[in-house]
């Protein structure tokens, strides 16, 4: 009787979505010079021709095919389903869009037998085309396909406890006490360069959390912590929205279906499912890292399928289409636009006109503000700006004004913390990015006492040289901090003196048709500053129109200077500061979504009465619709 087949070596193959290079990883692994080895394929949902290709690899006895379920469940799962299915004492790792060259898999086992005190061995790798590292690549953890080990009770962390790219907090950690990693310094196999990498959909700015979300199809809240980002736990952070139930709705709740991405405070649309409305969300493709699409981490918002969007919605039967946010939404949105002729439309613009230029999308950009039902405009200014777009466009329809990003209440409910330093010196804080203030501004700043605390370790690998060079311009006056989610921002922020908005001189004269996006923009870190009571720091562009200026002149919340000095004679004047903190104190609420949430279901009930007395609604033929006429001349 022929003898069972006993494999020396388990090769794992995790794949999803890689059906062009999958046939190309198998036929490196046919190719090796060692033979007694098994293939086990995990295929982690793929819908593409995965299954078709590698079922032309299913003659060779030593390759079996699993695929999990039809929906992604993480690497980790793969691996350790991998793992439970090897029958060999040592495992290979072969992603499938990675290669072997013939000598791995013997190079990497002769060293774990040579060696008896080692519990993995790894190889050299070619990587990024036509680069090589003869062990672990630089600034790289140790990658799966250089890696062989012995078999183990260890297990792979799984997502409900962690995604990252980062391998070591994976596994390799858990390894390590059992036994020494060793190296072949040998080049045998090539961990392949390519932008759908699963470290590259990770990482910003590139990748991040959302674009993760958007191609692994993930529905869950995720604990997620990159090798260059700071820790996002949405499973802590929205426990307590996403486990209540939800809201009845009201007797005149409305049915909106969300379209194209939410970006920051995404949890701020749950204000509008609290007061009795059916939330759906349809979302666009290939997010940035700060386009949150769904499905939201924080519940209460049904997805409809993308694959078929058309239908879902003529089975939903919207009330209103809430178009929204940014420039990237801009294709999507328009798309939904030009099909959907029979429902109400409203387009929320928040950032990106000058980039819909840069970029080309400009006439689809146009197209929603000419032919949506209701416009929503982040500032007062910004709508004045796209009356010189679309002349008389904010008289021809109905119009309203909405800052995009305002977060939502529930992260308002905290204290104030006393100020951390009693002294003559004074502190402000950047939440983000710095935009504005050179180095020579800190070391002036630093000048007269001033220091900057600056947060958010997502942008600090980007700013480095700023960094460093405003480091030694001015020793001891730049602190940096990791980044603060909005359930921290009153605790962490209010110990400040005042925050930076974006530092600027505007060239507009006071002519619109001049204004740039600093002008026109209201940042997100408004809100972020209001909820602590910050008096928030702007250069006085007298003269010109400046959305946060005329916004923080309204209010009485800001602090506005040409010179340092007279900057720091304001910040200085104790008693006039603590009189501008305590009116954003008391004006905290405007800056939240929940307060104007009420005002725009309004709008959008007055778009929906505006639309059904239009022609070319429901009640007249597709192709009466103004949409589709201009869809057929472009």
């Amino acid at each position: 009787m022929p003898q069972p087949y006993s494999p020396s070596v388990s090769v794992v193959i995790p794949t999803y979505q890689q059906a062009p290079f999958i046939g190309r990883a198998l036929d490196s692994l046919q190719a090796q010079a060692v033979t007694d080895w098994e293939a086990i394929v995990i295929d982690d949902g793929s819908r593409d021709a995965t299954a078709e290709v590698v079922s032309a690899y299913l003659r060779d006895v030593r390759i079996r095919y699993y695929r999990l379920t039809e929906e992604n469940q993480g690497l980790g799962r793969s691996l350790n389903e991998g793992i439970a299915k090897a029958e060999a004492p040592l495992i290979a790792y072969l992603p499938s869009d990675d290669v072997y060259y013939r000598d791995h898999l013997h190079s990497l086992k002769a060293c774990l037998e040579g060696q008896t005190e080692a519990v993995l061995a790894y190889s050299g790798a070619c990587h990024h085309y036509n680069r090589h590292a003869h062990g672990q690549i630089p600034g790289f953890p140790l990658q799966l396909v250089q890696c062989m080990h012995r078999k183990t009770t260890a297990r792979w962390l799984e997502r409900p406890e962690l995604e990252s790219d980062d391998l070591e907090r994976l596994y390799w950690v858990l390894l390590r006490p059992l036994g020494v990693f060793a190296g072949t310094d040998t080049i045998t196999c090539e961990w392949v360069s390519h932008p759908m990498q699963r470290h590259k959909i990770m990482q910003e700015p590139e990748g991040g959390i959302n674009p993760f979300r958007s191609h692994y199809r993930v529905e869950e809240p995720m604990r997620f912590h990159t090798s260059v980002g700071h820790s996002i736990d949405e499973v802590d952070h929205y426990r307590m929205m996403r486990e209540r139930p939800d809201t009845p709705r009201a007797d005149d709740g409305l049915k909106i279906l969300l379209v194209g991405e939410l970006a920051y405070n995404a949890d701020r649309v749950l204000a509008l499912e609290e007061q009795g409305h059916r939330l759906y969300g349809l979302w666009m493709q290939n997010p940035h890292w700060y386009n949150t699409v769904g499905p939201v981490p924080f519940g209460h918002v049904k997805d409809l399928p993308r694959d078929n969007w058309r239908e879902a919605i003529k089975q939903v039967q919207p009330d209103v289409i809430y178009a929204l946010l940014n420039w990237q939404a801009v294709p999507f949105a328009h798309e939904v636009l030009m099909a959907t002729p029979g429902v109400p439309f409203v387009w929320h613009f928040k950032e990106g006109p000058f980039i819909c230029l840069e970029k080309g999308t400009w006439p689809q950009l146009v197209d929603l503000h000419r032919y949506s039902d209701g416009q929503i405009f982040s500032s007062p200014e910004m709508r004045d700006w796209f009356d010189t777009v679309v002349p008389g466009l904010s008289l021809s329809k109905p119009t309203h004004v909405l800052d995009g990003d305002l977060p939502k209440r529930d992260w308002f409910d905290q204290p104030r913390t006393p100020r951390s330093t009693p002294d003559s010196e004074i502190h402000t804080v950047s939440p983000g990015r710095p935009i504005g203030l050179h180095p020579h501004n800190v070391a002036e700043l630093a000048a007269y006492g001033i220091h900057l605390h600056f947060y958010g370790e997502i942008t600090h690998g980007q700013w480095l040289q700023w960094i460093e060079k405003t480091q030694a311009m001015a020793s001891g006056y730049l602190h940096l901090h990791p980044n603060v989610d909005q359930s921290r921002w009153t605790q962490e922020f209010s110990q400040y003196d005042a925050g930076w908005l974006h530092l600027f001189e505007s060239g507009n004269g006071g002519e619109i048709r001049r204004a740039n996006w600093d002008d026109l923009n209201y940042p997100a870190r408004l809100s972020t500053l209001a909820v602590a009571g910050l008096p928030m720091l702007q250069k006085a562009n007298d003269g010109a129109i400046v959305a946060t200026q005329t916004l923080t002149k309204q209010l009485g919340v800001g602090i506005f200077f040409d010179k340092t000095d007279e900057l720091a004679a304001q910040l200085r004047d104790r008693e006039q500061l603590q009189t501008v903190r305590e009116r954003v104190w008391q004006q905290r609420h405007l800056f939240t979504f929940d307060h104007h949430a009420p005002e725009l279901a309004s709008f959008f009930r007055d778009v929906i009465d505006s639309a059904s007395r239009k022609p070319g609604r429901a009640t007249s033929s597709v192709a009466e619709s103004p949409r589709v006429q201009s869809h057929r001349r472009a």
